[in-house]
């Protein structure tokens, strides 16, 4: 974490949970440092409604098995 830059340090400002943004956004489709991006967007877009569409995209992708390696 020490060689981490400030932007990607801001990752840490919210709890982890079981799901999130880059689990549905991609998954193991994109490139490593994109999930740090799509972190900051979910930092930056935070509401209960993202949370639960968060959950809802979470069950299908879970069921389609996409992105999933």
């Amino acid at each position: 974490m020490e060689k981490y830059e400030p932007w990607q340090r801001k990752r840490f400002e919210v709890p982890q949970g079981l799901t999130g943004w880059w689990q549905i956004s991609g998954r193991a489709d994109k490139p490593m440092y994109m999930h740090t991006e799509d972190d900051l967007f979910y930092i930056r877009n935070y509401s209960l409604w993202l949370d639960v569409q968060i959950i809802f995209r979470t069950l299908v992708i879970v069921v389609r098995g996409k992105g999933a390696y």
